[in-house]
């Protein structure tokens, strides 16, 4: 049985798979075509082992970075998650500046029509913002714009939260500190305790 075939387990070892894939190119390859797997096991699995990997070491992925990019388009939500996730490690490691090339699609996704994708998202604002300063103020920018988005009033409350934990991350840094605490201002009133605590702790932290 091969290393990706023992995905279809219940309880696979994936840290184990990634370690071996992370030195060991034949490995690897069947992790990237487990993927596409019509076995919703090995599929996930799979992407599990992707997220380890672009987590602890990117330069393992960058050369596929295509393939990441095309799980932008995928109409199955965990798997697009899994793209936001690597492409937003794989800044990291980014060399020739493509995560230029799908900056505008990859924050479309802030108005995805699930709050996961967006979310997740989010999450890793703060990874590219330190990997790419140049690209810091339009991170900002669509981070602070969630109340344009399509979804309902608590999902973006949920979503600010985490926004303010991914503007702390690189707050130091920015140059849209004005802009920045506007925004922890407006959040003081906001209706959801854990988002109102966050921008509190943010103020009196920075101010």
């Amino acid at each position: 049985m091969s290393l990706v075939s023992s995905l279809q387990k219940k309880n696979a070892d994936v840290e184990s798979i990634a370690d071996k894939a992370m030195r060991d190119e034949k490995v690897l390859s069947e992790v990237m075509v487990g993927v596409s797997s019509d076995k919703a096991r090995v599929k996930y699995g799979s992407a599990k082992v992707l997220r380890i990997i672009g987590e602890r070491n990117p330069q393992v992925l960058y050369s596929k970075w295509d393939l990441f990019a095309d799980m932008l388009n995928s109409t199955n939500t965990f798997l697009k998650c899994d793209g936001v996730f690597i492409l937003g490690h794989l800044a990291r490691v980014d060399s020739e500046n493509k995560i230029q090339r799908v900056f505008h699609k990859l924050y479309s996704l802030l108005d995805d029509k699930s709050m996961i994708t967006a979310a997740n998202l989010i999450g890793v604002s703060a990874i590219i913002a330190k990997a790419k300063p140049e690209l810091q103020s339009e991170i900002t920018s669509n981070l602070l714009s969630i109340n344009k988005t399509h979804h309902s009033s608590e999902c973006k409350n949920v979503l600010k939260r985490h926004a303010i934990t991914a503007l702390d991350a690189y707050f130091g840094d920015s140059k849209e500190k004005g802009r920045i605490f506007d925004f922890m201002r407006a959040e003081l009133k906001n209706t959801r305790p854990s988002t109102r605590g966050k921008a509190e702790k943010f103020l009196k932290k920075w101010c």
